[in-house]
């Protein structure tokens, strides 16, 4: 994707063309290779592809995580949140010295990432979903470590896109790290590794929440700024918009699809059916605000997940499992489990996504890369085909949803791009695709 030369630019330091020589050797020197960095004193460095507060918390994490592990390139759809992010950075006394980014490596635009990924050996991706795929698909060629944040894409078409990269992330012996943070949370791993271990039987059941108020409610169109594009202004509000977020379902209960996922051994189900709809006015945005889905694995297992962003409502983020032989649960009051022998967890509580950051530049030290990338699109792909079968009102298969050609994200040229926005889904009359 490229900039329009009338609205955000990028900004790079090919001011010139005797600076672009400059600037093409500077960048041979920073591509990232697997096991190069054994002897612990190498520096790795880091770049962030999307600089909001998710985005600059994973730099700090990052940074934190590695004593030489370096920020040199920062790069966002708009050039303030560069500035406040690195302003945020540099706050941060333990890792102030670190944060390294010039203002040649301070990239603004649609195609900001290319430049990023460019610059650095392990890139973190945390834009808005829908740009995705083609981020994680440049980096993977690029040969770069990755953290990207969660979910993959939100349509089947990036999803596919994204399995591809990474099987060759895999080839490439690169590391691929999920924003699935829960997985590296001390208390959930304990919970589902004895849940996986038989502590509570066969897993018959499960049932999880996420109810929550609005992650980014829509401004009123009455506030959009003069000669805005709709392009800018639905980034801008991006979470409001099905092709860039994937629905409140897709882009944050995803972490409940993925307890779901994980108490399965990571085995997708062959079915669900969902009810949802949205009950609050949207403003021009086109996500629905409440679904409930209905697993279905092939041995007559369900699982059953809720998810609502309203204001006013109970809230809770719980998760149920009922076992042959059992029970557990997961709520803010820690991870237990009642079966032959009752079980609590009591032990560290470490900062999960700090610990996801520590093993991930662990394992690229040590050369043995971390590699979530399978399992990730598992849980994004059960989380997108639970929002199918909520829009449409129809059962939807694993194969459906797997091999739907429903692409919601646009080809995009630069900020002028015309996007045809599709009207809010109704079940029953929106079809699959």
């Amino acid at each position: 994707m490229s900039n329009s030369s009338n609205d955000t630019t990028r900004r790079s330091f090919l001011k010139s063309t005797a600076e672009a020589g400059t600037a093409m050797a500077l960048m041979s020197g920073f591509s990232g290779k697997a096991g190069l960095y054994a002897a612990g004193d190498e520096k790795i460095r880091v770049g962030l592809v999307g600089c909001g507060g998710r985005g600059s918390g994973a730099a700090n994490q990052a940074l934190n995580a590695d004593p030489n592990a370096v920020l040199v390139a920062m790069g966002d759809a708009f050039p303030e949140k560069i500035e406040s992010s690195i302003k945020s950075l540099k706050a941060q006394k333990a890792i102030a010295d670190r944060v390294q980014v010039d203002e040649d490596h301070q990239f603004s635009g649609l195609d900001a990432f290319r430049y990023v990924i460019d610059s650095c050996d392990v890139v973190i991706l945390a834009t808005p979903p829908g740009f995705r795929p083609e981020q994680f698909e440049y980096a993977v060629e690029k040969g770069k470590h990755i953290f990207t944040e969660k979910p993959m894409a939100t349509d089947a078409p990036g999803v596919r896109r994204v399995m591809a990269a990474v099987k060759r992330a895999q080839e490439k012996n690169l590391a691929v790290v999920a924003g699935f943070c829960w997985r590296y949370d001390s208390a959930k791993r304990a919970f589902f590794e004895k849940v996986l271990a038989g502590d509570i039987g066969d897993v018959l059941c499960s049932y999880g929440t996420y109810l929550t108020n609005p992650v980014k409610t829509m401004p009123d169109e009455s506030t959009r700024p003069e000669g805005m594009s709709d392009l800018e202004w639905m980034v801008r509000n991006w979470y409001n918009f099905t092709w860039l977020s994937g629905d409140g379902l897709v882009e944050q209960a995803c972490h409940t699809v993925d307890w779901i996922a994980w108490s399965k051994g990571d085995k997708p189900p062959v079915s669900c059916t969902a009810v949802g709809g949205r009950q609050v006015p949207a403003k021009g945005g086109n996500i629905f605000d409440h679904i409930e889905v209905n697993y279905l694995w092939e041995d007559d297992t369900r699982a059953f997940m809720a998810q609502r962003q309203i204001s006013g409502c109970h809230n809770e983020n719980n998760f149920y499992v009922l076992g042959s032989k059992g029970k557990g649960t997961i709520t803010r009051r820690g991870a237990s489990i009642s079966g032959a022998e009752d079980w609590r967890y009591k032990g560290p509580t470490p900062n999960m996504y700090q610990v996801e950051h520590n093993e991930m530049f662990k394992s690229i030290r040590e050369g043995n890369p971390i590699d979530n990338g399978e399992r990730m699109v598992t849980s994004t792909m059960m989380a997108i085909m639970g929002r199918m079968a909520g829009y449409t009102g129809k059962e939807v298969t694993w194969d459906m949803a797997w091999n739907s050609e429903e692409k919601l994200v646009p080809e995009i040229g630069n900020w002028d791009t015309p996007v045809d926005l599709r009207p809010m889904a109704i079940p029953g009359a929106t079809l699959f695709e």
